[in-house]
C-alpha cells in the first residue's frame, strides 16, 4: 500500500474544498433545514464527474475505485460537507450494478445515473429485523409466470421518495426453508414508482437534507430482469454493499472532524480571555491534539479498508474497524471543538453544535458500534459468538 496519493487522488481529495467556493456549509444546512435535497449541488457533481467514479467509463463513469470515492467523500466532508445519498447511490447500488449487472442492466442504468438523471437508494432495513438481515421477511415468491411478486416492508431507507430505483434486498426462499441461513436472498432494482409500492416519510431529529422513509411493498410486479445477479445467491453482492457503506461512513466522520477542529483552532487563536489566546491553555490543547491524533488513525484505517477492497483482498474486518474508530473519533473531535467555543459553540452563528448530531448518528447507523465490536470479537480475535 502507497501512503502517498496520486496526482489524480490529490485533485480528488481537493475537489471539496472547489465545490464550496459555490456550495458551502451554509447551503447544505439551508436545505438540510428544509429537508430538501441539494439538487443543485448534486447536479454539479455530476456534471464534475464524481457521480460514476466507480463506474466504468463504457457506461459513463470514471473507472475509479473506492479508495478514489473515500478520497472523493472525504474531500467534502472536510469542508462540513456530508451527502449521505452519495454513500448510497453512487456506491452501494452504481457500484454492485457496475460489477453484476447484466449488460442489458448497465446500459439502461448506469450512463444516466453518471449524468445525475437516475437516483438509486438502497432497502435493507427492516422494522423487525433490525440489524439481522437473516431473519428479514420481505419476499419476492417467485410466479408460475417467471416473473415474481414483491411483498413486505423497510424502514429508514435514506431518499427513498426522491429516489427512481431501489437496490432492495428480498428473500426469494423464507430463512426457515433453507438449509444455510445465507441461502435463498436475491436482490431486486425496483422502479419506486411501480403499482403497490407506498412510502411515508420518518421524522427525525437530525438535521440531514436526505429524508428518511418507511417503504411498504405490495405484491410488486418484478421480472428476472429486475434481478440484480442470480437469483437466491444475493448475499455476497449484499455484503459488497456493506463494506463500502462502513468505509465511507468512515471518511464522512473523519472530514466532519477535521471541519470541526479547524475552526475550532482558528477560534482559540482568535479568542483572548485573561492574558492571551485560550489556545495557549493545556486544557483546550490537549483535547483538540488528541482528536487530531483519533481522526487521522481511523482515516488511515478507512484508506487500508479501501484499498483492500480495490485489491480484491478481505476487507471485512478493516471496514468495520475504520466504521468503529471513525464514529468515536469524529464524536470526540466535535466535543473538544464544542468546549473550545464555550458557549458560542451553541449557536446558530458559530454553527459547531449542528456537526454534533449526525457524528452522534454514526455510532448507531448504519450498524451500531456494539454489533461491529461483536463482529471484531469473533472474526478477528477469534473469541465465541456472543448473541
Amino acid at each position: 500500500m502507497d501512503f502517498q496519493l496520486s496526482e489524480t487522488q490529490n485533485m480528488i481529495l481537493a475537489y471539496g474544498g472547489e465545490l464550496a467556493k459555490t456550495y458551502d456549509r451554509a447551503y447544505w444546512m439551508e436545505n438540510a433545514r428544509a429537508h430538501r435535497f441539494p439538487e443543485e449541488m448534486y447536479q454539479q457533481i455530476a456534471a464534475d464527474g464524481f457521480l460514476g467514479t466507480m463506474v466504468p467509463e463504457a457506461y459513463g463513469g470514471s473507472g475509479l475505485g473506492m479508495l478514489e470515492m473515500l478520497l472523493f467523500q472525504e474531500g467534502l466532508a472536510n469542508h462540513g460537507i456530508p451527502l449521505l445519498s452519495l454513500v448510497i447511490g453512487a456506491t452501494m447500488t452504481m457500484g454492485p450494478l457496475a460489477v453484476h449487472g447484466s449488460e442489458e442492466q448497465r446500459q439502461r442504468f448506469l450512463p444516466a445515473a453518471c449524468k445525475g438523471e437516475l437516483r438509486f437508494c438502497f432497502a435493507i432495513t427492516e422494522p423487525d429485523a433490525g440489524t439481522n438481515t437473516i431473519r428479514i421477511s420481505t419476499l419476492a415468491r417467485p410466479a408460475a409466470d417467471g416473473r415474481f411478486r414483491l411483498s413486505g416492508r423497510k424502514t429508514y431507507i435514506t431518499d427513498a421518495g426522491e429516489s427512481d430505483y431501489a437496490l432492495v434486498v428480498a428473500r426469494t426462499t423464507p430463512h426457515t426453508e433453507v438449509k444455510r441461513k445465507t441461502d435463498g436472498f436475491t436482490l431486486f432494482l425496483v422502479d419506486l414508482k411501480a403499482k403497490g409500492i407506498e412510502m411515508h416519510p420518518i421524522p427525525v431529529s437530525v438535521l440531514l437534507p436526505e429524508v428518511q422513509y418507511q417503504v411498504f411493498f405490495d405484491e410488486v410486479d418484478l421480472g428476472p430482469e429486475n434481478v440484480l445477479g442470480e437469483v437466491g445467491k444475493g448475499f455476497e453482492i449484499l455484503f459488497e454493499s456493506l463494506n463500502p457503506e462502513r468505509i465511507l461512513g468512515g471518511a464522512v466522520c473523519t472530514g466532519i472532524g477535521r471541519y470541526a477542529l479547524e475552526k475550532a483552532v482558528a477560534y482559540a487563536n482568535e479568542r483572548t480571555v485573561f492574558n492571551g489566546p485560550i489556545g495557549a491553555y493545556q486544557a483546550l490543547q490537549h483535547p483538540l491534539a488528541k482528536a487530531k491524533t483519533e481522526i487521522e488513525m481511523a482515516s488511515l484505517m478507512a484508506r487500508k479498508a479501501a484499498w483492500l477492497f480495490d485489491n480484491r483482498l478481505p476487507c471485512g474486518a478493516e471496514a468495520n474497524m475504520a466504521k468503529l474508530a471513525a464514529s468515536q473519533a469524529g464524536v470526540n473531535a466535535v466535543d473538544a471543538a464544542l468546549q473550545c467555543f464555550g458557549g458560542n459553540g451553541f449557536t446558530q452563528e458559530y454553527g459547531i453544535f449542528d456537526l454534533y448530531p449526525l457524528v452522534r448518528l454514526t455510532k448507531t447507523a448504519p450498524i451500531n458500534n456494539e454489533m461491529i465490536l461483536n463482529y471484531i470479537a469473533e472474526h478477528v480475535l477469534g473469541l465465541p459468538r456472543s448473541y
